[in-house]
């Protein structure tokens, strides 16, 4: 059971990755990228590394996409166009 979840983690993982890499709005790349990086917390929390998941949790998902979130507000990427 225990392995089947890990393959779960690293396959979401992998998922996670393409999506934000191929994803045309950039809002739903910063989502996908704080996914990304809650999902390597709860592998690092597997691999019985509570720091480096701590670190992971507060920068990767917490302070990184809220600074792309509002970087992208300060340079108007948020607006959505006619062509969307």
């Amino acid at each position: 059971m225990e392995i089947i979840f890990e393959f779960l983690l690293i396959i979401s993982l992998i998922i996670c990755a393409v999506f934000a890499l191929t994803s045309k709005r950039l809002l739903a790349a910063t989502v996908i990228y704080m996914a990304y990086s809650l999902i390597m917390t709860i592998i690092w929390a597997l691999l019985q590394s509570p720091d480096l998941a701590i670190t992971e949790a507060a920068v990767g998902a917490g302070v990184t996409g809220i600074l792309f979130a509002v970087t992208l507000k300060k340079i108007h990427a948020l607006k959505g166009t006619k062509d969307e």
